[in-house]
């Protein structure tokens, strides 16, 4: 596809700009156990959490286990383990989804400016930006707990185009997510949703909330 005109493009980083939306749903589970609760065994109880905690910045979602799961942790506390469980993987594992590094060189020649918008955190952001490089690229990398609300708000992405110095109109979005999406709209930025193999199955809500769809960054004509 061609790219409509922009000024500025802002990614999502889990599942959009990496690919490591596979590592969440045993990370979860994982944890559950690790502390005594007794994790969901049935697929469908799993899928319905994984949903509900769609787009929820970091701390929303410690928050979200913390009551639905009675755990007596502090919410820094359990923040530090998922950080402490993902660390590694994210270090060792995790790379550029299919034709993101080219995407982000053409971007950065042509003088775009780039942010990241993500509802990580801030310390596993900050170790994927190691590994991958990211200061070479991005001139604004903010997390959603350092906005006023998780996606489907559009906060995090307002913020990043205020920093960005890009008025919202100007900026595409790349997402992999529904509440992504939603929230890119929300701003009134173009959104370009991205396959992920995590979110195949919602594809077609996918395609009707984006206004552009694409299989990997190889579809994009630079």
């Amino acid at each position: 596809m061609t790219l409509p005109d922009h000024d500025a493009v802002i990614f999502d980083m889990d599942g959009t700009l990496v690919d490591s939306m596979w590592m969440w749903k045993k990370i979860d589970i994982d944890y559950l156990k690790r502390y005594g609760v007794a994790a969901p065994h049935d697929p469908q109880q799993i899928e319905t959490i994984q949903k509900e905690i769609e787009g929820m910045s970091f701390t929303e979602t410690a928050i979200y286990f913390k009551e639905k799961f009675n755990i007596t942790d502090s919410l820094e506390q359990i923040k530090q383990d998922w950080n402490q469980m993902a660390y590694e993987i994210y270090c060792t594992k995790v790379l550029y989804k299919k034709g993101a590094l080219k995407f982000l060189e053409h971007c950065k020649a042509n003088g775009k400016k780039l942010g990241v918008a993500t509802s990580n955190s801030r310390e596993l952001v900050d170790a994927v930006g190691k590994i991958l490089h990211f200061d070479r690229y991005f001139d604004c990398i903010m997390t959603s707990c350092e906005a006023k609300r998780g996606k489907p708000a559009p906060d995090v992405y307002l913020a990043v185009a205020e920093r960005l110095g890009v008025e919202p109109s100007r900026c595409l979005v790349f997402e992999d997510l529904s509440a992504g999406i939603k929230a890119g709209n929300a701003a009134g930025m173009t959104v370009i949703a991205i396959e992920d193999d995590y979110s195949k199955d919602m594809r077609q809500e996918k395609i009707e909330l984006a206004e552009y769809f694409i299989n990997d960054y190889e579809d994009l004509a630079l």
